[in-house]
């Protein structure tokens, strides 16, 4: 790409984190619960087709399926099931010309694409990003026993890894990001472990202490460690996921040199582009913001790009569940970072060569070189 093209449409991407894909054809509701992080359309408050997500679905998808722009969303509707969920599936990460996906596989609510399918749906490749939190639940689920846990956990997790991209953790919907940064001693961390066992019921890992095992053992492996920061579901406190609150244990992490990628951001993005810029090893993108916000998902990006270092900054969709949403995270990426740095060549901020350097780094190379991808 020697000239800059505002809409980016031949970028080459790495989408660091995201989802797999269900396979089934969907109800309306279905649809729409799918579109947001809602739990699902409300009586009260109307469809989710009115919003910035299902407006941009509107716009965006419909020529995908063969239907002009702005479909109305039944007639969307009935041509997605008339095509049926695979060819939708295909049409829709075939058209994001993503190269690589890095897949979170540890949220499986139903049934749904592996890495290897969804890198054959795009004719892409795919790599595995670990889950902590559910691989640690299914070593205490094997009646290890309290004090044998925190070594049992180490040895499955490296052997879990031999071919992953990355770990992640999921402590913004248990117990929040306030984390300390010291690195629990394993008594600390067997204490933690029968104070869960002796609960009962379902394992369901909510402990600072052992969250903050998960992550060293991410560090220890020299694993990216992707943290969820901000904008989540109903089960989020979302006060308690500003990635300021991370800063001891960033602190603490810093001098392994192990990068740590502060995913979605939103509407905290502002602040992960400061810790971007004063942490040597801090990542951040604005993934699952972008096709909510939808025709706003400039602004976003813009805000973050305004402290983050732009060899900090990363791609991704955070798309679960439909393809559109892939479509949508794809493209609305694309133009919003295109736009930004036309306007830059524009008023002589930048050079033209100086935006297409940045715009590889962004789409790709950033998560190359972060992720031992080459």
């Amino acid at each position: 790409m020697s000239d800059l093209d505002p809409d980016l449409a031949g970028l080459p991407l790495v989408d660091h984190h995201c989802h797999g894909l269900v396979r089934r054809d969907l109800t309306r509701a279905e649809f729409e619960s799918m579109l947001t992080e809602a739990a699902g359309p409300s009586a009260l408050g109307g469809s989710l087709f009115d919003s910035q997500v299902g407006l941009a679905v509107r716009r965006w998808c419909p020529p995908v399926l063969d239907l002009p722009a702005h479909a109305p969303a039944a007639e969307y509707l009935d041509r997605r099931a008339e095509l049926g969920a695979d060819e939708v599936n295909r049409r829709m990460l075939t058209a994001t010309g993503t190269g690589t996906f890095l897949l979170d596989t540890g949220y499986l609510p139903e049934p749904i694409t592996s890495p290897a399918q969804l890198a054959a749906l795009a004719g892409g490749r795919a790599r595995e990003v670990v889950r902590l939190e559910a691989l640690a639940e299914e070593v205490l689920a094997e009646e290890v026993g309290a004090a044998g846990f925190a070594e049992r956990f180490r040895t499955r997790l490296a052997a879990r890894t031999a071919g992953a991209a990355g770990v992640k953790s999921i402590a913004a919907y248990r117990v929040g990001l306030g984390l300390e940064g010291a690195r629990p001693a394993d008594a600390e961390v067997a204490r933690a472990a029968d104070r869960l066992l002796a609960g009962g019921g379902r394992l369901r890992v909510a402990d600072p202490v052992l969250h903050r095992f998960l992550v060293w053992c991410g560090i220890d492996l020299g694993l990216p460690v992707q943290f969820h920061v901000g904008y989540g579901d109903a089960d989020v406190d979302l006060h308690r996921c500003d990635p300021l609150l991370l800063t001891d244990l960033l602190r603490a992490t810093e001098p392994a040199g192990v990068p740590v990628m502060l995913l979605h951001n939103y509407p905290f993005h502002r602040n992960a582009g400061f810790l971007a810029q004063v942490f040597g090893h801090v990542f951040v993108d604005v993934g699952l913001a972008t096709h909510n916000v939808g025709h706003r998902s400039g602004a976003v990006l813009r805000e973050l790009l305004e402290l983050a270092p732009f060899g900090k900054v990363l791609f991704s969709s955070d798309a679960f569940g439909l393809g559109e949403l892939y479509l949508l995270g794809t493209l609305l990426f694309r133009r919003g970072l295109g736009r930004y740095l036309a306007e830059g060549v524009a008023e002589d901020a930048w050079t033209t060569a100086d935006a297409v350097r940045v715009a590889a780094m962004i789409g790709a190379g950033n998560a190359e070189r972060a992720y031992r991808l080459s």
